[in-house]
């Protein structure tokens, strides 16, 4: 039997009570959003006097003076981009051209420089 008395011993814990008694959790989404008005809308905001609104995963200008000027301004961008990247691949293409047709004339070159080398040397050994 210790001096003084069991050193551990733990009081016990009350039985804890109910979390909620509501049976809410228990519904479904949609009625919950019914009951309790949890239907809040789309997400908006407002940036630089420049309202945007967040639907299917992209935040995106609501139509108004401003939102069709940018519309249109982006279809003309995109348009711009397009007309350049066909010029870039067109350049792009010349210069391959270009490439080959010189990689061809420096082979030519070298032939001829070939050609007139051995020339050259029967010439000599004529003589």
């Amino acid at each position: 039997m210790p001096l003084f008395g069991n050193t551990f011993s733990p009081k016990k814990t009350p039985p804890r009570k109910s979390a909620s008694l509501s049976n809410l959790h228990s519904l479904d989404r949609s009625t919950r959003e019914v009951e309790l008005g949890l239907d809040y809308g789309t997400p908006t905001m407002n940036l630089a006097g420049q309202s945007l609104k967040f639907e299917n995963g992209q935040w995106i200008a609501e139509t108004g003076i401003s939102g069709a000027v940018d519309r249109r301004e982006a279809q003309r961008l995109r348009r711009r981009n397009q007309q350049l990247e066909e010029e870039n691949n067109l350049l792009r293409l010349k210069v391959d051209i270009l490439l080959d047709m010189l990689s061809e004339t420096t082979a030519e070159s070298h032939l001829m420089e070939k050609e007139l080398d051995e020339l050259k040397s029967v010439s000599r050994r004529r003589k």
